[in-house]
């Protein structure tokens, strides 16, 4: 098979959670434990930190990578989901995971196929992890994907454990109040591994606190350690998952990680350029300003539309989409009624219809346009633009990916 029919072949056999929703979704760590025995335990062949958090998981895990590439580690990162290539899943040292690789991984397992009957996600983790090994990694940076205490990456044992922050998003898996959410997400936290918690939430500090202290693990909430760095012109709502980068990265030390402040410095000021990080207030063109971001939740949007409101000097013009599983209704409050918006639909099965999404604004009386694709309303966007204005793409993971592939 070529790599785009192996690729197509994953879509199309296994359950695909970004892409089916709760249809997808696999509630117990089973299928990864058989999966990773059959491949050798992988998992037990490198180091690793790992990430969990309602929003900053994918941006701390760029850093911290980045951070300890400068430093001179061989580097694996594990992030999900992709944009535009499932390569971007899989990385080392900024470079996604040969075409090859993925090839002869899906040819050379797929007996597991029916053995296993894995979900997408289980799959990747059991070939990033294998990767991982076989390219002997210094260190690799896992991310979770959904929840933690049953999220398929959680059979590692990490040497750090972090967790950015607690809100209310995949409440129909993880829970409907914060502190049931937290202890989900706490379920990374191993026997004496150190945790590193990012926001101080008082609604949830305790759930930390309890289960730390029962397994006798080190706890440290790094927004309460001083600043550690500044970098020229980072963008405000990124200054929490560096300052919880650069301690979650700190506690490697303890492990024979030799980071200096210079590698911390340096790691955060080149992420993008080490991890090749996509989508995170991504400046797609100029003149207008076209902005591409992935928050995609109540929490994340609202760091994303203070730094928009803050910045824009002339008309702001929001390319907005959402999945069918978000609450749009929580987020309404936190878009400008100032603002242009071009509801649109992405190519997914869990896109909020545009019917859905073009009724509530037009309840919520906004100035609004509604289009069929994410391209047309990113033409129209743009076609009514001054120079000075800037123009927002959001409110999905999956609307940002389909506006990459316009501008490709």
């Amino acid at each position: 098979m070529t790599y785009q029919e192996t690729v197509n072949y994953l879509f199309s056999k296994l359950p695909m959670y970004q892409r089916q929703g709760k249809a997808a979704y696999k509630a117990d760590l089973s299928n990864t434990l058989a999966l990773c025995k059959k491949l050798g335990n992988p998992e037990t062949l490198f180091k690793s930190i790992h990430i969990a958090g309602t929003n900053g998981k994918g941006s701390s895990s760029h850093f911290i990578a980045s951070i300890l590439q400068d430093a001179g580690y061989k580097v694996g990162l594990y992030t999900s989901p992709h944009l535009l290539d499932f390569r971007e899943r899989i990385k080392i040292n900024g470079k996604m995971i040969p075409e090859l690789e993925v090839i002869h991984f899906v040819e050379n397992k797929s007996d597991l196929l029916e053995d296993i009957s894995p979900s997408f996600f289980e799959w990747t983790v059991g070939l990033a992890f294998s990767y991982f090994a076989k390219e002997q990694v210094d260190i690799a940076v896992i991310e979770t994907g959904l929840g933690g205490r049953l999220d398929s990456t959680n059979v590692i044992t990490p040497l750090v454990s972090v967790i950015t922050n607690i809100g209310l998003d995949h409440t129909q898996f993880l829970g409907n109040t914060l502190v049931k959410v937290a202890t989900e997400k706490a379920g990374i936290i191993k026997e004496g591994v150190p945790v590193v918690i990012g926001e101080t939430q008082e609604e949830v500090r305790g759930v930390f606190t309890e289960i730390a202290e029962n397994l006798k693990s080190e706890i440290v909430f790094a927004d309460q350690q001083s600043e550690i760095i500044d970098v020229p012109n980072l963008i405000s709502y990124q200054k929490k998952n560096v300052q919880t980068a650069v301690i979650a990265t700190k506690e490697l030390r303890a492990f024979g990680f030799e980071v200096s402040n210079n590698h911390l410095v340096s790691g955060v000021e080149y992420m993008i350029r080490n991890t090749g990080l996509r989508g995170r207030w991504e400046v797609l063109q100029n003149k207008p300003t076209v902005i591409a971001d992935t928050a995609h939740n109540k929490e994340g949007l609202a760091y994303t539309m203070k730094h928009l409101q803050d910045i824009c000097k002339g008309e702001m013009r929001i390319v907005f989409g959402m999945v069918n599983d978000k609450n749009a209704e929580s987020v309404m409050e936190l878009l400008p009624d100032e603002a242009h918006y071009y509801l649109c639909e992405p190519e997914i099965e869990r896109a909020k219809p545009i019917a859905e999404l073009d009724d509530l604004f037009t309840s919520a009386k906004k100035n609004k346009k509604s289009f069929n694709k994410v391209s047309e309303a990113v033409k129209i966007a743009i076609a009514d633009s001054q120079e000075d204005d800037i123009v927002y793409v959001g409110g999905s993971t999956f609307v940002v990916a389909d506006a990459l592939k316009f501008f490709n």
